[in-house]
């Protein structure tokens, strides 16, 4: 049982590495960010947007299999999958309506999770000279995304369980991912008179989960564009760009489970929220426009490195989610899923040992 469990808790832990491979690949061309920071991250914000609502989702997922708060020193710990799922409507965008300032162009473009084709065609420029020129970047096709957790829970007196969640920092092509939350469940069941008598049970639970991540990134001097640099060595200046992504989901509700022997059906309806915060790092080469080195060609000169890029809320989302599972326990293993509908619905399987 042991080796199994362990071996159930590394493919979950692989599952993380093959998405953060996956993730990282995306961000190997990032000419969109010539375009200044205003409308830079203007355009991340619409790209990535789908993937950081979807990996929020599954951040709320797969807190609880069971209503029943464990007795006091009762314990389990589970290893789990929370899949979250793109909406078609997330697959794309129009580049005119996401408020770009500085690009121009038109049509319909790819998000990180839409079809892994170049999109149309946008450009800025300053005084007749073109600063920057570029398709808008492919997406992945990836349209599920699975976040694996590895949590415990433990009863405290007064019908309550404390959760926690936790997974340490993964180093992964010279960016990292962790992630830790932490829940609380209370049953409300236990003050009605005869309660012990009922065959199922509810309770109130509440969950909040941070994942962190950092992906580097590359953004050099176009080839073959004049440079002035006095205070700033190419070969060297612009290799610590890092993107820095932190997910933030939280999940409020009420939840019942119907305990029959072997098996229990459980439920919740609540109110559930994600934010995602980006941040951009280190220095940027930036073309500009400078008359006395060229009067057709965008230069990149110490004026226009930008030194990190202000902090991003990417849109996030919030409303009511319900959900519905089943769980199997043969004697202390555990083994459960269930389904959630939201805007970004939820996927959640996982296997435990529970004690109590």
């Amino acid at each position: 049982m042991n080796k199994r469990f362990i071996k159930r808790t590394w493919i979950l832990i692989c599952a993380l590495l093959v998405f953060s491979s996956t993730a990282f690949s995306q961000f190997d061309d990032v000419d969109f960010l010539r375009a200044g920071a205003t409308d830079g991250l203007t355009y991340i914000k619409a790209y990535v947007s789908p993937w950081t609502n979807a990996f929020g989702a599954g951040l709320n997922g797969g807190w609880y299999n069971s209503a029943k708060p464990h007795k006091l020193g009762g314990f389990d710990i589970t290893a789990g999958i929370n899949a979250g799922f793109v909406p078609s409507s997330a697959t794309t965008f129009d580049v005119s309506q996401i408020g770009l300032t500085t690009l121009t162009g038109t049509g319909t473009a790819s998000t990180v999770a839409g079809p892994d084709v170049e999109g149309p065609t946008l450009t800025a420029s300053e005084a007749g000279i073109t600063l920057a020129s570029f398709r808008t970047p492919p997406g992945s096709d990836w349209k599920i995304i699975p976040v694996p957790t590895l949590q415990a829970g433990i009863g405290l007196p007064l019908g309550t369980e404390l959760k926690v969640r936790y997974l340490p920092k993964i180093n992964i092509h010279s960016g990292d991912v962790s992630l830790w939350g932490v829940g609380v469940m209370h049953s409300i069941l236990q003050y009605l008179p005869g309660n012990k008598l009922l065959p199922f049970d509810v309770s109130l639970f509440g969950g909040y989960t941070k994942l962190t991540g950092n992906i580097p990134i590359d953004l050099q001097p176009e080839v073959g564009a004049p440079t002035n640099y006095s205070q700033y060595n190419p070969s060297t200046s612009f290799q610590d760009q890092n993107m820095k992504a932190t997910v933030s989901a939280m999940n409020v509700g009420v939840i019942a489970s119907l305990n029959i022997p072997v098996l229990t059906v459980y439920g919740g309806l609540g109110y559930a929220k994600t934010t995602t915060e980006i941040k951009l790092t280190g220095n940027y080469p930036l073309p500009t426009v400078d008359p006395a080195i060229s009067t057709t060609q965008a230069v990149y000169e110490d004026a226009g490195v930008m030194k990190g890029f202000s902090a991003l809320k990417v849109k996030d989302f919030s409303g009511l989610r319900a959900n519905i599972g089943l769980r199997v326990k043969f004697a202390f293993i555990t083994i459960h899923a269930d389904y959630t509908r939201a805007h970004y619905n939820v996927v959640s399987t996982g296997l435990g040992v529970s004690f109590r």
